[in-house]
């Protein structure tokens, strides 16, 4: 790759990244955003939780030990760590890594 196309290259990505940073402030100036993105802000979130939940209990055989003890922990400290926190992130991140933790060492 030649020193031009090097430069266009990053010149390009520069601006595509610039636009992406500044699409949500040149199309809501308004302080409160449109309908449809605050309905996809509020919703998202409960439905990342139940598409890991139904993730988690689709591939088990209830009939075989150890019966899906690890994914039901899984399950109850996320839903724990909901109730205590309140944060989604917080929910979704930690109680993913709990599961990935007794995948790898149970």
């Amino acid at each position: 790759m030649s020193e031009s196309e090097l430069l266009l290259a990053i010149l390009v990505m520069s601006i595509a990244n610039f636009i992406t940073r500044v699409f949500p402030f040149l199309f809501f100036k308004k302080n409160e955003p449109p309908k449809v993105i605050s309905f996809v802000a509020n919703s998202f979130p409960p439905i990342i939780m139940t598409i890991l939940i139904f993730y988690t209990l689709g591939k088990i055989d209830f009939a075989l030990a150890p019966y899906g003890v690890k994914e039901l922990l899984s399950i109850g400290i996320t839903a724990l760590l909901h109730i205590r926190f309140g944060n989604y992130l917080v929910s979704i991140f930690m109680g993913t890594i709990f599961y990935m933790i007794l995948v790898q060492f149970l």
